[in-house]
């Protein structure tokens, strides 16, 4: 994933970052990424040992160990316990990348209200109130950086994804509301949308050579993008190198966006 040519950000060092949903795919690397940094990570997963194959991937590397616990992030009010715990424990959050979230497929008779909440709750709802809980100690050590990972499968209109597309369309108005109401505190809040990514969930479940081929054909760029695409621009989002960006809709999709034909 090219870590001989990531970009170094002095900023980040030491720096307290708290990524959901970082035990595996994007958000796994993303921890990697900052720990590369220097920065301190904590990061949460669904499984009480969810984290520690990378933890000790990271102390093999002779890098720190980041700070991992397991919470159900559509359980709001737990979910602020934990961020708040992290924050008595080791300082303000000073990066939060709200990264949690599955594309599980769905067709659109199959959706009941309890499915639709649920859908949700696991890709939206969980990133206000991650923001909620980390924005005053954030704002009272100087400011911050919010990502938002967002997702071009709802600028593509993909079908059997409603419940996830919705979330995800939604996730651009929660950035540029909370990027207005939140700068006077220099909070920046931004959204990254990562496009066709190389995962070992994609891997599993949707991957073959026609789907490469189809992603390929749609793409500008004719490469197959994996997490590190991801994790460097997310990287340059929360470093004080982008100190003058807020409330953006960054595209890291190799110009699959601008492919209007679903295919």
């Amino acid at each position: 994933m090219n870590h001989g040519h990531d970009a170094t950000y002095p900023s980040l060092r030491e720096r307290l970052v708290f990524i959901s949903g970082g035990s595996s795919g994007i958000g796994a690397e993303l921890v990697r990424a900052f720990a590369r940094q220097g920065a301190r990570v904590a990061f949460c997963g669904t499984r009480p040992d969810g984290g520690r194959p990378l933890i000790e991937e990271l102390a093999a590397a002779g890098l720190p160990a980041p700070r991992y616990a397991a919470c159900d992030v559509r359980d709001a009010a737990a979910y602020q316990a934990l961020l708040r715990a992290v924050i008595a424990d080791l300082g303000p959050i000073r990066v939060l990348v709200n990264n949690a979230g599955r594309d599980d497929r769905h067709a659109m008779e199959d959706v009941t209200p309890e499915m639709w909440d649920e859908r949700l709750a696991l890709n939206l709802k969980h990133y206000f109130f991650a923001i909620q809980a980390v924005a005053p100690a954030m704002a009272a050590a100087g400011g911050g950086s919010i990502i938002n990972m967002g997702s071009v499968s709802w600028m593509r209109g993909r079908p059997n994804l409603v419940g996830y597309t919705t979330a995800k369309a939604a996730i651009l108005g929660l950035t540029r509301t909370l990027a207005r109401e939140l700068g006077g505190r220099r909070i920046r809040v931004n959204a990254l949308v990562p496009g066709a990514i190389v995962t070992e969930r994609q891997n599993a479940l949707h991957r073959d050579a026609a789907a490469d081929q189809a992603f390929l054909d749609a793409q500008c760029l004719k490469i197959r993008l994996d997490a590190g695409h991801v994790a460097r621009a997310t990287l340059f989002l929360a470093a004080d190198d982008a100190d003058g960006m807020t409330g953006q809709h960054v595209l890291v999709d190799a110009g699959i966006a601008q492919q209007s034909v679903i295919t």
